[in-house]
């Protein structure tokens, strides 16, 4: 094997910027000599991209830190070096603590400074001897101007980060400490790169943000854009058949994003909205800044625009304080609302954050049978939803094979997964299918023949 060429290994945990992330330190590394393979067993270089919103974050990192000694220690034993990085929202956290601990980690690196990865490599291999690397700063420059383009493709369907950092200071999260305050990238960098991901074959581009609909950014011909411009700029580019953008907040649901869902027909019928409780003693302990009726006023708004949009949320069990009363709210709002899907987890106390030092805790059993009870009632409600298209033919843009073979994978407007059996050079096409099955978080169909196609507004 040429010396020159290395191998890169990356796991991602956590949301689709994390994903996003990966994707461009993959393409920084890959002027040095480095290719992403799909193990850590053969690997030059290991970086674990890290979450910080999940239950027992660092314990995971560091189980996963124990397995990879092992592989670097072999690697040392043959005369071969594998460097060891940490990055991400555990790395900007608990930086120095993972260096103090695990003594054979190589470096550690926050979200904001992976455009700094080849000098971090550099003085990590050491002409006078490697270094540990410590780097969890905000830089005042933004990452996004040392970004080279997008090297390798992400497919049909390509994230595209536009926002990142928080300035609603949610009590439970960890984001504003990690990630920093809200920045905004221009309109004419995100639409150049929009651009060049069609390049690379992406059909539906998906805009990513901690809080994405706070987006307001520099408009192309000056001024200040928000996000429903940005989304009509973004539509004007012909290879993009579709769009979506994730994760927004309650707040930043202004007039005009609402009626872009309708008469941007790129835009498709699937909106993220967390909501984390129906209860306003709860959402007021979380600092949302909202309260459930005006959650109520916006849902209503969006669904009055777009009346066959899929609604997903995220829901926290067992906030610190959560009496059966505030539970039942929250049940209450999901049994009024109707969601096609969401993310629901048991509440756990972020180092740092307000609401870790705050009382009465809900024991564990309490937790867990409130969440089982909730999950219940979202899955039963995916699968009504899921179940309204059973006999329908649906556009679907397949991304993707399959988990068996001879099977492919793609995503209906409404943000379902579907999969059919057809040949993987569908992969990249926009088909109609039938929808045949329907299950809580999937469908099944069958492509139709291509004789029985019919145009569809919005594919």
């Amino acid at each position: 094997m040429n010396k020159n060429n290395k191998n890169l290994f990356i796991k991602t945990w956590g949301c689709q910027m994390n994903a996003y992330d990966s994707h461009r330190m993959a393409d920084i590394l890959r002027p040095l000599g480095y290719s992403t393979v799909d193990g850590p067993e053969d690997a030059d270089m290991v970086v674990l991209n890290t979450c910080h919103i999940r239950e027992k974050a660092t314990d995971k990192l560091f189980s996963e830190l124990g397995r990879l000694r092992e592989h670097k220690e072999k690697k040392a034993a043959q005369g071969e070096k594998m460097i060891l990085a940490v990055a991400g929202c555990v790395a900007q956290a608990e930086g120095d603590e993972i260096l103090k601990r695990a003594r054979y980690v190589d470096m550690v690196f926050g979200p904001q400074t992976y455009h700094e990865l080849p000098e971090m490599v550099a003085k990590s291999i050491g002409a006078f001897g490697p270094a540990r690397i410590v780097n969890t700063e905000f830089p005042v420059e933004s990452k996004f101007d040392f970004l080279p383009d997008e090297q390798a493709t992400q497919g049909p369907s390509a994230f595209l980060s536009i926002q990142e950092g928080c300035d609603k200071f949610c009590t439970f999260c960890v984001v504003p400490y990690t990630r920093g305050g809200e920045f905004s990238r221009p309109a004419q960098a995100i639409l150049d790169e929009a651009k060049h991901l069609t390049d690379c074959g992406a059909k539906e581009i998906t805009l990513l943000g901690q809080n994405v609909n706070a987006w307001h950014g520099a408009g192309v011909a000056g001024g200040t854009w928000n996000l429903a411009q940005l989304i009509n700029a973004v539509s004007e580019i012909p290879e993009i058949k579709r769009i979506r953008y994730t994760t927004s907040h309650p707040r930043d649901m202004d007039d005009d994003l609402i009626a872009a869902h309708g008469e941007i027909e790129k835009l498709m019928p699937f909106l993220h909205l967390p909501v984390q409780s129906g209860s306003d003693m709860v959402l007021q302990k979380m600092n949302r800044k909202h309260g459930r009726d005006f959650y109520f006023e916006i849902i209503e708004k969006v669904r009055k625009t777009r009346p066959d949009i899929a609604l997903s949320s995220d829901f926290i069990v067992g906030f610190p304080g959560e009496s059966e009363s505030d539970f039942d709210q929250t049940i209450d709002l999901i049994e009024k609302i109707k969601f096609s899907s969401a993310y629901s987890f048991m509440y756990s106390a972020r180092p740092g954050t307000p609401a870790a030092n705050m009382a009465p805790l809900i024991p564990d059993p309490v937790k867990t049978e409130r969440l089982a009870r909730l999950q219940d009632l979202i899955n039963k409600q995916a699968i009504d939803f899921n179940r309204q298209f059973i006999d329908q033919t649906l556009p679907v843009l397949f991304d993707r094979k399959g988990r068996t073979s001879g099977q492919i994978h793609g995503r209906t407007p409404w943000n379902q997964a579907i999969h059919v059996c057809a040949p993987d050079d569908f992969c990249g096409t926009i088909k109609d299918v039938r929808v045949t099955e329907a299950f809580s978080v999937s469908l099944g169909g069958e492509i139709m023949d291509e004789a029985h196609a019919t145009d569809r507004k919005r594919a």
